[in-house]
């Protein structure tokens, strides 16, 4: 696949740039070394290990962007790593607010080290993606397109913020609406992709319109991207997902598959329970199943997949990085974990 040499020449700069950000250890090792824990580079004796690292792909797609607009990636990447850290950052609190004590395979930062210090860590990885904002301009990077990617970040985090609000508001309410769920999941997951490919566009010094091109096939991919992400969370297999696959459902999360068969009975009155048994799994899925959740949530995958693409085809003529960046948006939506 065309896109796999330009991975394998970014993510070894990329994680020098994470590494960077991050690389506090000789002032406060626990602290940075709880970071670094979840970054997947130590265990949990704070060892170097070699762990899953996540996907990268917020970064990388910042990088395919700014190279398939012509740019050059040096510019872009304090910026993507930045991406990646406000990206795991939420990622921490996000296990938290949901009690997740299972990441990556691995126990989460919070489950090992307590609340406190999990919200602390959270905190610490979000500042270390500003610092990395800051460095644009030493990176050849002019003062206008840093305040820009500056003001861009900002923005998505609070975006971010919102969507996260939604999803947990949404786990005592029983009239989430198809509308309301789509919305929440652009704010949650779309628009910091959005952000991605809107940044490496933007330093690539693309105009107004390539760059509005590039957040819309940002968007629609990580619209994509969560349908995909939540058909997976209640039928992928567990071995490959690193969490059980019946965790959504146990936990009540309303995901599209959910949301698209609230409207049934039988779901409603198990949903309106204070807590689900590993018994009522198969029940909700015969439920799922009844009502043509999985078609419908394949669909929705398929057209905003279809959308992205367009997006994609107006940023301007083929060139053999469009090409590597079109092929790495199709391998995240037909990925099994």
């Amino acid at each position: 696949m065309s896109y796999k040499p330009y991975i394998g020449r970014y993510l070894p700069l990329l994680e020098a740039e994470l590494l960077d950000a991050l690389d506090g250890m000789r002032a406060l090792p626990t602290h940075y070394g709880m970071m670094q824990y979840h970054m997947g580079w130590l265990d949990a004796s704070l060892k170097p290990v070699q762990s899953p690292p996540g996907k990268r792909l917020r970064p990388i797609l910042c990088l395919l962007a700014c190279e398939a607009a012509g740019g050059d990636i040096e510019h872009a990447l304090p910026v993507a790593a930045a991406i990646e850290l406000v990206h795991n950052f939420s990622l921490v609190h996000d296990d938290i607010e949901d009690g997740s004590s299972v990441r990556r395979h691995r126990p989460t930062v919070w489950k090992l080290w307590g609340l406190a210090q999990g919200v602390n860590c959270g905190d610490g990885i979000f500042a270390a993606a500003l610092v990395k904002l800051s460095q644009l301009t030493e990176r050849g990077v002019t003062s206008q397109q840093a305040v820009s990617a500056f003001r861009i970040v900002a923005e998505s985090c609070l975006t971010l913020t919102e969507g996260q609000h939604m999803d947990m508001a949404f786990e005592t309410q029983m009239d989430v609406t198809l509308d309301d769920y789509l919305s929440m999941i652009h704010k949650k997951t779309a628009a910091l992709i959005g952000c991605a490919t809107h940044l490496g566009a933007l330093l690539a010094g693309a105009d107004p319109d390539t760059m509005t091109a590039y957040t819309r096939f940002g968007e629609h991919l990580g619209l994509a991207f969560q349908a995909t992400d939540d058909l997976l969370g209640v039928w992928g297999e567990e071995q490959r997902m690193g969490k059980s696959a019946s965790a959504d459902i146990l936990t009540r999360k309303k995901t599209l598959p959910i949301v698209y068969a609230l409207g049934d009975a039988e779901l409603r009155a198990l949903y309106g329970r204070p807590s689900l048994a590993q018994g009522d799994v198969s029940q909700v899925l015969a439920i799922l199943e009844r009502r043509g959740a999985r078609e419908f949530t394949e669909e929705v995958a398929r057209g905003h997949s279809a959308q992205a693409l367009e997006c994609l085809r107006q940023t301007g003529p083929e060139t053999p990085a469009r090409q590597a960046l079109s092929e790495f948006a199709e391998s995240l939506l037909t990925r099994a974990s």
